[in-house]
């Protein structure tokens, strides 16, 4: 059992003493005190049932996949593909040959870029973004679009962090020349929900041939997400925010999509047959998995997705609802702390970025002088611009910090936060 008292129940009633003992890490202590991980939108801590999972491979059956015979590679074959199965159930997918497994949401994003993109982006074409991108769905089409002579429009947001997506507006983003338009399901600092499937939709009415990517970096892992309900082109998400180990990453694209699209890498296991002059490619989803894959990696991310799905994913979320609400009151109680995002917890994830500011409105306390400081109490948050510098400009702030959630996050531990915080705010005469 870990650390941290776990005093209240959870109104899902998960019993999180049982989830928390299952994670190994939370057993340590920083500078003395218990670890509190506050830091899951960067990347979520691991259970023993996927570090096990991953250990089991290589003390068991140690193999690469797809080409051999001997007993070995089968079993890894099997258990590899058994996560391509997994991973395309958990997001209903539907056909598991749509899911293609890569490094992280990033290759992901590239990937696309550079196998659709330079095929079917043209020089005067448009590609629409908003102005809460991760750096990982703004930079590969910066340079995609600096190579082709395309260009980029971005949806604005409001005061409150959320998109401004009325249909005038839309309809002035969204022109016959637009090809792409590619946006989060979930915001990385303002943990705003970005009503997806209503965006796919009007999207789709006012121009059906522009194709769709969703980041669901931070939807997968906290909520639950139908592929077949939302219907994008492309979607991505990654292992490692999810319970899963690192280097493991999902996308998911349409199937007549992939068929059209040429590899992103070339070499073995993308292959079907090979000549000195010319080679044919591997059927899809393994065209696009070239070399040896990160196995241990995907039987990990499988496990994770057992795991979460034996909680159920709408437990996940409401655990998570009822620690933002809970976060959000508490820190309305400090003086001099401002939060981004949305007011309303059901429009929003487990995500709290926040200020310490003077009275001008100005950050007065670093983001990364005030981590240093919870830091030394144990606790674990995020500081800096969040891979979002043009959203920073946005909110006309040089950083923020940044708390975020998950199953094993206890109302406890945002009590120990805001004595922190607290401990901060005298440190700097705030």
């Amino acid at each position: 059992m870990s650390a941290t008292v776990v005093k209240q129940k959870p109104k899902t009633g998960l019993n999180i003493r049982k989830i928390r003992a299952d994670f190994p890490i939370l057993n340590r202590k920083i500078h003395g005190k218990p670890l509190i991980y506050l830091d899951n939108a960067a990347t979520s801590q691991k259970p023993n049932q996927v570090i096990d999972s991953i250990v089991d491979y290589y003390k068991n059956y140690n193999a690469n996949v797809h080409r051999g015979v001997h007993t070995l590679s089968e079993e890894a074959t099997e258990a590899y593909e058994a996560s391509r199965k997994k991973v395309a159930d958990f997001i209903n997918a539907g056909d598991s040959r749509q899911v293609v497994f890569v490094k992280n949401a990033t290759e992901a994003i590239n990937l696309v870029a550079y196998s659709w993109g330079r095929t079917n982006i043209k020089k005067g074409d448009e590609i629409l973004l908003t102005d809460m991108e991760h750096h990982s769905n703004l930079v590969p089409w910066q340079r995609l679009v600096n190579e082709l002579g395309a260009k980029l429009k971005f949806i604005p947001i409001d005061e409150r962090g959320q998109l401004q997506m009325s249909k005038d507006k839309l309809q002035k983003l969204v022109t016959s020349k637009t090809k792409l338009v590619a946006f989060t399901h979930v915001s990385n600092v303002l943990g705003t929900i970005n009503p997806v499937k209503r965006i796919v939709s009007d999207i789709r009415n006012l121009n059906p041939d522009a194709k769709i990517l969703i980041d669901g970096s931070q939807a997968v892992p906290h909520m639950t997400v139908s592929i077949q309900s939302i219907n994008p082109d492309f979607y991505v998400f990654t292992g490692h925010k999810m319970l899963g180990p690192t280097g493991v990453g999902v996308l998911y694209a349409k199937k007549e999509l992939l068929e059209k699209m040429d590899p992103f890498l070339s070499g073995g296991e993308m292959i079907l047959e090979v000549e000195k002059e010319k080679s044919s490619w591997n059927y899809i989803p393994w065209k696009f998995e070239a070399g040896t894959p990160n196995i241990a990696g995907v039987i990990g991310l499988g496990a994770a997705i057992d795991y979460l799905s034996g909680i159920g994913m709408k437990n996940v979320r409401e655990h998570e609802k009822e620690l933002t609400i809970y976060a959000l009151e508490e820190l309305a109680r400090v003086n001099n702390l401002v939060t981004y995002g949305p007011e309303d917890a059901e429009r929003r994830g487990g995500v709290v970025s926040f200020n310490i500011v003077n009275e001008k409105g100005k950050v007065a306390i670093h983001p990364h002088d005030l981590a240093s400081i919870l830091d030394s109490e144990g606790v674990a948050t995020r500081s800096g611009h969040h891979c979002a510098q043009p959203l920073m400009k946005v909110l006309d702030i040089p950083a923020a910090a940044r708390i975020s959630f998950y199953i094993y996050n206890t109302k406890e531990e945002i009590d120990i936060l805001i004595t922190a915080i607290e401990k901060a705010k005298k440190i700097f005469r705030l």
